[in-house]
């Protein structure tokens, strides 16, 4: 497991190199994407593949969240990256093989786990992007600037 989760720390590292990610976030792009796929792997003893890939999303998106207001930087430097190792890609990848190869109820089957895999991400991501922004704040000490009116 160890192998697995720092195979998922460098390759999101790599991914953030790829995306453009300024330097300075490099190891906390890492971390969150080490995180997120060590809930997979923990979810995934219990849970099934989609169960699983919906708790590490929400993992990933509340740290990717944390992350973005500490370092007051986009979350879609931790998001993008750190979403990484949970992306069906393989999924995807045999679906079309079965495809091609004329295997029409294997590409059936792997791609429909694909499918649920990739709304599992989605829905992990909505849940988490509907806490408001003031409980991140808080959560990292920071309080809301006031605007000339007074209000928040």
């Amino acid at each position: 497991m160890i192998i697995q989760l720092a195979a998922a720390m460098m390759g999101t590292i790599a991914f953030s190199v790829l995306f453009g990610v300024p330097a300075v976030y490099y190891f906390y792009c890492g971390l969150i994407g080490c995180a997120g796929w060590g809930v997979y792997l923990a979810a995934s003893s219990v849970l099934g593949a989609a169960a699983s890939a919906l708790a590490a999303t929400m993992v990933v998106i509340f740290l990717s969240r944390l992350a973005a207001v500490w370092k007051q930087c986009p979350v879609t430097i931790f998001l993008i990256a750190g979403i990484f190792p949970l992306v069906p890609g393989a999924g995807v990848y045999w679906t079309a093989y079965y495809i091609v190869t004329d295997q029409l109820w294997m590409a059936v089957e792997t791609g429909y786990a694909a499918v649920k895999t990739a709304v599992a991400i989605v829905l992990g991501i909505v849940f988490i992007f509907e806490i408001p922004q003031g409980f991140f704040l808080a959560l990292c000490g920071h309080r809301r600037k006031m605007g000339r009116s007074g209000k928040k």
